[in-house]
């Protein structure tokens, strides 16, 4: 399919097939789900299909766009390179619309919002009094789950084409890809409850292979998904070599960590069953998940960080030979906390400032951390430290060749995410992904237990 009038660039081989695929979908009335893999450009792809869309109807669009606030500037960014010609307006922030009237004035005189899951949210009773040309979905795992209120408000808005975009459109059971195909195409997976009896009780529980390929057939023809490692894109992208990094505890951390492994028991045990036995375990492997990252990350009482946690001096070592061959690096950790230290300490190792960025971040500022970063001055930000829920998705730091995961996330598919911010389209060197854990150390070898042990035990206790 050619390219529409308006649109300034080029599209790879793999993304002209994935732009004409959604734009027939949505030209016979279907909602389309773009779940490429992360970094293989999507947004690119949705741009080209907007503009198509608008070339169709002949006349000014109003598009609503909807994705996580670490994205609203990357998604302006990229319409003002591909497509100049749209009028973008940000739905966000104290000056935005704040009744349905202001709010279709505000549509009258754009051809583009871009709103965040928050405020969709939030202003919920605004943006579903109104109609849309068309609604697209960012990182649309957003609303895998039904029954919160922002999947619910997504599902209301009404729009004459929906899509999603997601690089994970299946995370950890079906439902999730019932909520999504329920905003796309109403009713295709039935209701609901009519699902969990069908389909997710079946697949979840009895592991029923013909349910599996039921579902497969039915989603098949409003989804498509490549992978980074499909012949027709590898070539596109360069290396990615991933290393994990084993660091032992100091005996000040085993300590520690002996200390909330017993504390930890006692809590469980008195706990009563149900979701506050759960809440004590989770409690629990947090506090020690706390305790390997630094001693002062756990007792949260100011203290020196030198020395005293065996992860952090193997960090600041390979921080300062990436740096002394070139490389740019970007850090992340599921602790806002953790974040904050990562900063200080960096700062004062490096004699340079470090960027760090977490959801408390305003919008104008984090876009100002991402154009910094991404320029590559030579006097300009070499570091970027990123709590993993607030950076981990939609940002675009090919500037970046190295990736440290400080701390690990529960599902790795998260992590994946979060390394795609540099192993992207764009990316032109060999990109390092460095993913830390911590061993026993030589003096405390007999009594500590690693987390995935202890949780194993506790699950298991009656």
């Amino acid at each position: 399919r050619e390219l529409p009038g308006g649109f300034l660039g080029e599209l790879r081989p793999y993304q002209q097939r994935g732009h004409a695929w959604m734009y027939y979908l949505v030209d016979q009335g279907f909602g389309a789900c773009l779940a490429d893999d992360m970094g293989l450009g999507k947004t690119v792809q949705a741009i080209a299909v907007m503009l198509d869309w608008r070339r169709k109807e002949g006349r000014r669009t109003s598009l609503l766009i909807v994705c996580p606030v670490s994205v609203l500037g990357n998604w302006r960014r990229e319409l003002l390179r591909f497509s100049p010609e749209l009028r973008v307006t940000m739905h966000h922030g104290k000056g935005r619309a704040e009744t349905p009237e202001e709010f279709q004035k505000t549509l009258d005189n754009s051809d583009v919002v871009l709103t965040s899951y928050n405020l969709l949210q939030r202003d919920e009773d605004i943006m579903t009094t109104c109609s849309f040309e068309g609604v697209i979905l960012d990182e649309a795992q957003n609303i895998k789950n039904p029954a919160t209120q922002q999947s619910r408000a997504a599902r209301k808005l009404r729009g004459n084409f929906r899509v999603a975009l997601t690089g994970t459109p299946l995370e950890n059971r079906p439902l999730d890809l019932w909520s999504i195909m329920d905003f796309l195409n109403e009713g295709l997976l039935g209701s609901r409850s009519h699902f969990l009896q069908t389909l997710e009780h079946p697949i979840v529980k009895q592991r029923r292979q013909s349910s599996m390929s039921a579902l497969a057939r039915l989603v098949r023809p409003f989804v498509l998904r490549r992978l980074k490692t499909d012949s027709e894109i590898v070539a596109d992208l360069p290396d990615k070599t991933e290393q994990i990094v084993a660091a032992s505890l100091t005996r000040e951390q085993a300590i520690l960590y002996e200390s909330v492994v017993r504390k930890g028991l006692q809590e469980v045990e008195k706990a009563a069953e149900g979701i506050q036995r759960r809440g004590a375990i989770l409690t629990t492997l947090l506090r020690l998940k706390q305790v390997c990252n630094h001693p002062a990350h756990y007792l949260m009482d100011g203290s020196s960080l030198h020395s005293r946690s065996a992860k952090l001096d193997l960090l600041s070592e390979m921080i300062e030979e990436a740096l002394e061959e070139g490389d740019r690096c970007l850090i992340f950790t599921q602790f806002k906390e953790m974040g904050a230290l990562l900063k200080t300490h960096l700062e004062e190792l490096l004699g340079q400032p470090v960027l760090f960025l977490h959801g408390s971040v305003p919008q104008k500022e984090r876009d100002l951390m991402v154009t910094n970063f991404q320029e590559s001055r030579p006097d300009g930000p070499r570091v970027f430290v990123l709590s993993l829920k607030a950076g981990g998705t939609g940002l675009n730091l090919t500037a970046a060749n190295r990736v440290f995961h400080y701390d690990r996330w529960w599902n790795p598919a998260v992590e994946d995410q979060a390394t795609d911010r540099a192993f992207r389209i764009g990316q032109q060197r060999n990109v390092f992904v460095h993913k830390f854990v911590c061993t026993r150390s030589e003096e405390h070898t007999s009594e500590l237990q690693s987390p995935c042990n202890l949780v194993c035990r506790l699950l298991l206790e009656k």
